[in-house]
């Protein structure tokens, strides 16, 4: 999958796409600008947290419209359809599913009609836990949800269902229900909402525009958009943004548990998170791990681009000399056209090729920045030996991920992740290396500069800040086979992963209006 600041070294493994990111969401309230553009270009630099789905929804304060469709934001969207999407508020939406199948009913923004006549559009990033509870609720209001299998659908079914308050009090209302991680853009015909789960697991800023307000994902979306950053959306906040002004509320009280795989992989080096520039901490990793790993060595390398800060921090901590051993091929993103068994065999070089002058006869440092299954530098270390290195020592700059993640992170599934059933040196063996270091946890969170307890590292550690249900009801297709209508009988058994997946209406025609 094509990331839009090119950091993925995951997707290089075609048998296996992950871990994958969460998704991106962009809101903006800017009377007299082009809203639908900088939508569009928010959400270009947010590609990055999601590449299966992109949307838009644009209201002119007497109808909402959504656009949506699968793909990339640059195969969804064009000048044409842009022009036809004319207001003073929209929203958008980057997909990776965590909940529900990858299909046109499940891109957002999702869409519904309130009973009062307005029209509630919503995009969501992050993941809740409590899905099955939420479909139990639709079903007892006898409620649709259209075909759409995600928590996502949830929880615009919940919010458009209250014909006795506002869209803003219906959030209220709402919003305390829900648990996991969510950060959530939503509109009416006249308002911008924002919202952000009680322990700001992933990030949500605020910016200003010159006669309006935007609100992203990243603080490198406020950038593309010419936008300055205000601060982040709280934990437990929720905004709501229209021609009175800026007004804040709490429906929660906050306890921050920041994600720190952000730091590690998600993000975009250009974004600053609790103050903290993620190129920055990257940097600092590798200097811990070359502090953690020393070794003699020739070259620092980095697996291109997601291991190159870390790579020049150990480059820069050890006295090595930084240099480039792989090149990537920058036009290779998301493709539909599946290999021939020739291709396939020769897996990473569709994406990575050796600089064989560069690693032939030095002994090579590559720097990376996870290990889930190994199958990735697996190759990588076979090409470079390949093309003549003498040693490659693999250096990763995050922990061993051993267990799997309920909060908007796609990993695989824990008897997947080659660090729950393999120690350091059978990971090493596994993947051919001379030596194989992580940096520490410790040494992760020191890089940060946050403290330690306002993160969550349940992926590193095993502990959950936000508790989980018990039992099967939870994971990406706990609602599949629901269909259009979720019934009470449905939701009692939503939990049961073997359900099929629904199929998925597909086309261009996603131009929808309630």
């Amino acid at each position: 999958m094509a990331r839009g600041d090119g950091r993925l070294s995951h997707d290089l493994d075609p048998q296996w796409p992950g871990p994958q990111d969460e998704c991106g969401v962009f809101g903006v309230w800017a009377p007299g600008e082009e809203v639908s553009k900088l939508t569009y270009f928010g959400l270009y630099a947010l590609q990055h947290r999601g590449q299966e789905a992109a949307g838009i929804a644009v209201s002119d304060g007497s109808g909402v419209v959504v656009y949506k469709d699968l793909g990339l934001v640059a195969q969804v969207f064009d000048e044409p359809t842009l022009a036809s999407l004319r207001g003073h508020l929209a929203i958008g939406h980057t997909r990776y599913s965590t909940t529900g199948a990858s299909n046109w009913e499940n891109a957002q923004p999702t869409i519904r009609a309130t009973p009062a006549g307005a029209t509630i559009a919503l995009a969501h990033n992050g993941n809740l836990v409590n899905t099955a509870e939420l479909a139990r609720a639709v079903a007892e209001r006898g409620l649709r949800t259209e075909g759409a299998t995600s928590d996502t659908a949830l929880m615009t079914a919940l919010l458009a269902s209250r014909p006795d308050m506002s869209v803003e009090a219906a959030a209220l209302d709402t919003l305390p229900t829900l648990r996991g991680a969510f950060c959530l853009v939503f509109m009416d015909e006249t308002t911008l909402y924002a919202a952000r789960d009680a322990y700001g697991v992933h990030p949500l800023v605020l910016g200003r525009l010159e006669r309006g307000w935007v609100v992203a994902s990243e603080t490198a979306a406020l950038d593309i958009v010419g936008a300055s950053f205000v601060r982040e959306v709280e934990p437990g906040e929720l905004l709501a943004i229209d021609e009175d002004g800026l007004r804040s509320s709490r429906f929660a009280s906050p306890s921050p548990k920041g994600c720190l795989f952000e730091y590690v992989y998600l993000a975009r080096p250009d974004t600053t998170m609790g103050g903290r520039n993620v190129y920055a901490a990257r940097v600092a990793i590798g200097r811990r791990l070359a502090q953690e790993h020393p070794v003699d060595a020739d070259l620092v390398i980095p697996v291109p681009e997601s291991g190159t800060p870390a790579a020049i921090g150990y480059a820069e901590a050890s006295g090595i000399t930084y240099g480039s051993g792989l090149v990537k091929n920058a036009y290779v993103g998301r493709t539909f056209i599946q290999p021939s068994q020739t291709i396939r065999q020769l897996g990473i070089r569709l994406k990575l090729n050796p600089l064989r002058d560069n690693v032939r006869g030095k002994r090579l440092v590559v720097v990376d920045d996870t290990i889930v299954r190994g199958n990735t530098q697996r190759a990588i270390v076979r090409m470079l030996r390949e093309a003549g290195a003498l040693e490659v020592h693999v250096r990763i700059s995050a922990p061993p991920v051993v267990w799997p993640c309920f909060y908007g992170i796609d990993f695989a599934t824990r008897a997947e992740l080659v660090a729950n059933g393999l120690d350091t040196d059978g990971i090493r063996r596994s993947i051919g290396a001379d030596s194989l270091g992580y940096v520490s946890l410790a040494g992760l969170v020191a890089a940060t500069e946050q403290p330690s307890t306002r993160l969550c590292r349940a992926c590193f550690d095993g502990e959950y800040p936000i508790e989980l249900p018990a039992g099967n009801a939870i994971g990406k297709h706990v609602l599949e086979g629901v269909g259009r209508r979720v019934t009470a009988d449905q939701a009692e058994t939503a939990g049961d992963r073997s359900a099929p997946v629904a199929a998925g209406a597909g086309g261009a025609d996603a131009l929808l209006r309630p």
